[in-house]
């Protein structure tokens, strides 16, 4: 579904990705890891096609996806609908006067058919049914994470990409966002710098290092196993703390 060749992107001269290469298959659940800084959004910004590398090419299911190819509007109907992007910020997607103009929004530009039955069906799937007349800027966090993940899904999307959607929720929504993610059948690919939350987003996870480039990619168990891995990522420090009299330090992940 998804390869990426050589891809490089810099902001004013400085590189934020390096000779980034990768395919993804159809319905896999890949965790893009990493810590701030070191590129992921801007590697969801080019997925979704925001923004385009300047060297290298990225494909989507086949098709060289570049800023002319965007400009063609029945090219852009279809990867709009097929390639989604939930933004970490929900307050930077939201716009609309009510929930129910909020999920319907992307459907009305789109696929303006069945809008009310589709928005009623995901409304009621994410547990926001009795949001519908509110105000989506009157909501919690966790609630506004909610419509804007029903807004995308509402199309029925075949790539789902996630920038760090856990970091402005609650342990129970959180808990409850990794089993809803589970049962969904497609193509998920999520940023975190969550070490211990990674293996429940997916078994495969792509490394992203401090110079911005790929130092791993594979099973994401055998990466958490691997200490220099670890280090090498920044993912892991160590630091100085007491067991009872004893004061002593060790290595410690990136998790609080």
């Amino acid at each position: 579904m998804i390869s990426l060749e050589n891809v490089y992107f810099s902001y004013e001269n400085s590189p934020v990705l390096r000779d980034i290469s990768f395919q993804i298959n159809e319905k896999e659940k890949v965790v893009l890891l990493g810590i701030n800084g070191c590129g992921k959004s801007t590697l969801l910004k080019i997925l979704n096609g925001l923004i385009f590398p300047e060297k290298g090419s990225y494909y989507f299911k086949g098709e060289l996806i570049t800023e002319k190819k965007l400009k063609n509007k029945e090219f852009t109907r279809k990867f709009r609908k097929s390639n989604v992007l939930l933004f970490q910020n929900p307050d930077s997607m939201i716009f609309n006067p009510t929930v129910y103009d909020e999920i319907a929004f992307g459907l009305r530009q789109l696929f303006p058919d069945s809008i009310d039955e589709k928005v009623h069906f995901w409304a009621e799937k994410l547990g926001i049914s009795h949001l519908l007349k509110r105000s989506p800027f009157e909501l919690s966090g966790g609630e506004k994470q909610k419509v804007c993940l029903a807004s995308i899904l509402v199309l029925e999307p075949e790539l789902l990409l996630l920038d760090e959607p856990t970091a402005n929720l609650d342990p129970r929504s959180t808990g409850w966002f990794v089993d809803f993610l589970s049962e969904l059948d497609i193509t998920v690919i999520t940023t975190t710098h969550n070490l211990s939350l990674a293996p429940e987003l997916g078994s495969r996870v792509i490394v992203l290092s401090e110079d911005h480039n790929i130092i791993y990619d594979g099973d994401i168990n055998s990466f958490i196993e691997d200490i220099d891995l670890l280090k090498k990522a920044n993912l892991v420090h160590t630091h100085y703390h007491r067991h009872g009299t004893l004061k002593h330090k060790h290595y410690h992940t990136h998790d609080f």
